[in-house]
């Protein structure tokens, strides 16, 4: 196998189309999500919240090597992601990307799988975290290392005048995982 020159999007693209093929539930999270709902900035990875059972771990295994030449993944990592509900990664040495798939551990992240919205990227549909979900993600974020980078995402998502947020939702999940006051001091400012 040859390599591919790949932008960003193109690898985007093809690894929406294998989950979507492989009816894997999903939902594009972090930098790449920051991008559509916010302001673009520089990420080193893709976060993907993925809801899959130890039966997809071979084909999907297969299908991402598929991808191009010299990539990274294992199948082990995956099955230990699996079990303990963490991440796994594929390594995309052309690119100088590393995608984390972070696998579904609770009710409120198979919600934002759920309430993913679609945004048409190059060529294919992917399913993007819906910006409420997002800023939720980027307090949890927050509270747990305390990084300026996920409020500068927060606030780029509620600077953007396309968006109508749902203030009652991101209330009520800020109170859930106990990100109320982080958000409140946001809204204040």
């Amino acid at each position: 196998m040859t390599a591919k020159e790949f932008t960003v999007e193109e690898l985007l693209d093809q690894i929406a189309e294998i989950l979507e093929g492989l009816k894997i539930p999903y939902a594009v999270t972090g930098g790449m999500a920051v991008a559509v709902w916010g302001n673009p900035r520089f990420t080193a990875d893709i976060d993907i919240i993925v809801e899959m059972n130890s039966l997809k771990i071979t084909p999907l295994a297969k299908a991402l090597l598929a991808i191009d030449k010299d990539v990274y993944i294992s199948e082990e990592a995956m099955g230990e992601a699996l079990e303990r509900k963490g991440e796994f990664n594929f390594i995309h040495p052309q690119t100088g990307l590393k995608v984390d798939f972070w696998v579904k551990n609770d009710a409120y992240d198979r919600l934002k799988i759920e309430r993913a919205i679609p945004k048409k990227i190059d060529k294919q549909k992917i399913f993007f975290i819906s910006p409420e979900d997002l800023i939720l993600s980027k307090l949890f974020w927050y509270k747990e290392g305390e990084s300026s980078k996920h409020l500068e995402d927060i606030k780029t998502v509620f600077n953007n005048p396309k968006l109508k947020l749902d203030l009652d939702y991101i209330k009520k999940w800020a109170g859930q995982q106990s990100t109320t006051e982080i958000l409140e001091k946001l809204l204040n400012k």
